[in-house]
């Protein structure tokens, strides 16, 4: 017999799914901001070995010429990010659902043998709970990059008013550079994250809309 199981509760699955469309927007309208100077590469002295968004991919998505919709956007949707992390880590802290988020001493070795299953390199399934040592890693890491991201945005933002910020941050030009990588960062973790998703099938994927996840019945075993 299927079993119903509770799994995430709303308070979870709200930030969750308000976090998702506003770090959209978020990297959407900071690649309209930074097409006016896009000045980041790989690559030494004048020599470029490749350039993060070539003119090809500015023209295809129309993102010339959209900087103060870019900025207004950003600079909206910034404090709708900001509140929304904020809520979701007083939420962990009262809630106590922080004690399965923080990594432990055995996290790190733990999303190791995740990697290695989730490679086919390894036949050995991980331990199975709420949360593995890979998603704790990975949820209290995206959880500092937020506050680096808002911290270093408040920098880039009035880098004259908030002078004090700036300069703890390296610079503007330094704090600018950290911002553009915890973007790529996000970016990364969004692909990760849906091929996470996509490989743990639709049952985990519904539970972060309803909150509750049906356990199949073994059927090596008929009376359960």
């Amino acid at each position: 017999m299927k079993q119903i199981i509770e799994k995430h509760p709303l308070a979870i699955r709200w930030f969750h799914w308000v976090n998702f469309p506003v770090l959209i927007i978020m990297i959407w309208s900071g690649l309209l901001i930074y097409w006016a100077n896009d000045v980041y590469k790989l690559g030494w002295g004048d020599i470029t070995l490749l350039a993060f968004f070539p003119d090809s991919f500015y023209k295809a998505l129309k993102i010339p010429f959209r900087l103060a919709e870019g900025m207004s956007l950003h600079f909206m949707f910034m404090w709708l990010f900001l509140l929304n992390g904020l809520l979701y880590v007083l939420y962990t802290l009262f809630s106590g659902e922080w004690r399965y988020l923080l990594p432990n001493r055995y996290s790190f070795r733990e999303a190791w043998q995740v990697l290695l299953f989730d490679l086919g390199i390894s036949k050995i399934q991980p331990p199975v709970r709420k949360f593995n040592g890979a998603q704790q890693i990975a949820y209290t890491s995206v959880i500092v990059m937020g506050l680096g991201s808002v911290l270093t945005g408040l920098a880039i933002y009035k880098p004259i008013q908030l002078a004090c910020l700036c300069s703890l941050l390296g610079g503007y030009a330094f704090a600018r550079m950290l911002h553009f990588i915890l973007t790529i960062g996000y970016v990364l973790f969004f692909l990760i994250h849906i091929l996470q998703v996509i490989r743990a099938g639709w049952n985990n994927f519904q539970a972060m809309i309803t909150g509750f996840e049906i356990k199949q019945p073994n059927k090596t075993n008929p009376n359960t």
